[in-house]
């Protein structure tokens, strides 16, 4: 029997009050495996009351003991990654051994704000004048509203959860449809650690009619949203009209420079598993592989060999590296790119189909020579499809790198260090990984520019979004 996914609202888990469920699918089989509650306004309200609750006991919780009830929800997470593991991996396709390692460095993520959470001083300023004292005050800004995607069901919540707790703020996270059970039992692991009733919420439904209540809502101070640019734009445009702070982690088309002197083998081997992680459903993922005219038929060799690496299938099954597209909408979407790249002129050096009658399968596809007039080298592809180009010098890698409107992440592999600081220099990007991939780590700052996004996520600057200044001076009487 399918299991029900339950709204947590006020500290309890509870079926919507209008009583609808959506079906959950299991991308790998096309079974529906779950049903998930589908929120009201009334329970909406709900939560926005439980949150307002929530936060007048939050906020004046000692630092020290917020942190601890942080630190044991993450160990009750950490003891159960192999179970959680397999609920991530029924709903969102993506192989085990990638869900466990989600699962572990939301645990690490919840660690490292409990330990930051303790540390948000305020200073001391010295006055102009005698008798006087002056204080800049660091303040949680109150209930959030979270929305967060099917692509990273857990750490996507795990970071703006835990940025909000260790600020002092209670929030509401609207969690996604098509992969909701793992961030439930992420929530379930703090409310066995103790977290106080309304602290946390957790709802699903129709995300335009959540999102329209929330983020105007004279309760919610904070707005933070991870994922596609045209649905950030709204919502950053409804948070702005009604003065909310926003973070908005949106999409990207991640450039990556390979240079002549780069090491190849090193270069191909990051750049191919980046690329199909997650079947290529990543923000960050690499998909405009610039590569020097000296080097880049060499370099397409190296990338197909580890593209033929990859073994493709449903990701409960130990020996698989890369599972299936989320739901039927994204693989027709892929596809569609992949069609008309081929047919403006790339060569599909491999890949390029759909996998099987059963599933959301599609190969791994490496695309060469696609010209710019192709929609793949426009706009966000988020599949397992990458881009191979050629450049002569590096003027002419930075203009293209930095040619669209994404300003996300971007790569570059180069021996040099003149040209490593030329990356660092003039690259448009958030975050900028120079020969290897690791962009986005508990502590440190994670978030784009221009179309892309504002704000940062992870370190000191995740959890800056949830505090409010307030200076204070006093005058001895």
């Amino acid at each position: 029997m399918a299991r029900q996914v339950l709204l947590f609202i006020d500290g309890a888990w509870a079926p919507a009050l209008g009583g609808d469920f959506v079906d959950v699918v299991n991308p790998a089989t096309e079974e529906t495996i779950a049903h998930v509650a589908s929120a009201t306004i009334g329970d909406l309200d709900r939560a926005t009351e439980a949150a307002q609750r929530g936060f007048a006991i939050w906020r004046h919780m000692a630092p020290a003991e917020r942190s601890c009830i942080m630190r044991r929800a993450a160990e009750i997470l950490r003891s159960r990654i192999d179970e959680i593991a397999r609920l991530l991996t029924v709903e969102n396709g993506k192989p085990l051994s990638q869900a466990r390692l989600e699962l572990a460095s939301s645990a690490d993520m919840i660690e490292w704000f409990a330990e930051e959470g303790r540390r948000a001083y305020g200073r001391l300023v010295p006055a102009r004048a005698p008798g006087t004292l002056q204080m800049s005050l660091r303040e949680p800004i109150g209930p959030v509203a979270a929305f967060t995607p099917w692509n990273f069901p857990v750490s996507q919540v795990a970071k703006k959860l835990a940025a909000a707790l260790a600020a002092g703020c209670s929030i509401i996270v609207k969690g996604p449809e098509e992969t909701p059970a793992s961030p439930a039992e992420l929530i379930r692991a703090f409310e066995e650690a103790g977290i106080p009733p309304g602290v946390i919420n957790l709802v699903y439904g129709v995300p335009a009619n959540i999102s329209g209540h929330l983020v105007p809502h004279r309760v919610i101070r904070k707005v933070s949203f991870t994922g596609s640019t045209a649905v950030g734009k709204q919502i950053a445009a409804l948070a702005g009209a009604h003065m909310k702070r926003s973070t908005m982690e949106l999409g990207g088309h991640a450039p990556a420079l390979v240079f002549a002197d780069a090491d190849l083998d090193a270069a191909a081997k990051h750049l191919a598993a980046s690329k199909f992680r997650n079947a290529g459903q990543v923000c960050i993922a690499p998909t405009r592989l610039l590569v020097q005219s000296d080097v880049h038929d060499a370099f397409v060799d190296r990338f197909l060999e580890e593209t033929d690496k990859i073994i493709v299938g449903d990701g409960m099954d130990a020996e698989v590296t890369m599972g299936p597209l989320v739901h039927e909408r994204r693989l027709a979407a892929v596809e569609a790119m992949i069609q008309d790249a081929t047919a403006k002129g790339a060569d599909a050096a491999t890949g390029g189909r759909r996998i099987g009658n059963k599933g959301y399968f599609l190969e791994p596809t490496v695309l060469v020579g696609a010209p710019k007039a192709a929609e793949a080298m426009n706009r966000e592809v988020f599949g397992p499809v990458a881009l191979i180009n050629r450049f002569s010098g590096i003027d002419a890698a930075i203009e293209e790198a930095n040619r669209l409107p994404y300003g996300l992440a971007a790569y570059a592999f180069t021996r040099s260090t003149a040209t490593a600081q030329a990356m660092a220099d003039s690259i448009e990007a958030g975050v900028l990984g120079i020969n290897h991939m690791a962009v986005a780590l508990a502590e440190t700052p994670f978030g784009g520019i221009k179309e892309s996004g504002h704000g940062s996520e992870g370190g000191a600057e995740g959890l800056e979004a949830y505090l409010a200044t307030k200076f204070v001076t006093q005058q001895a009487g």
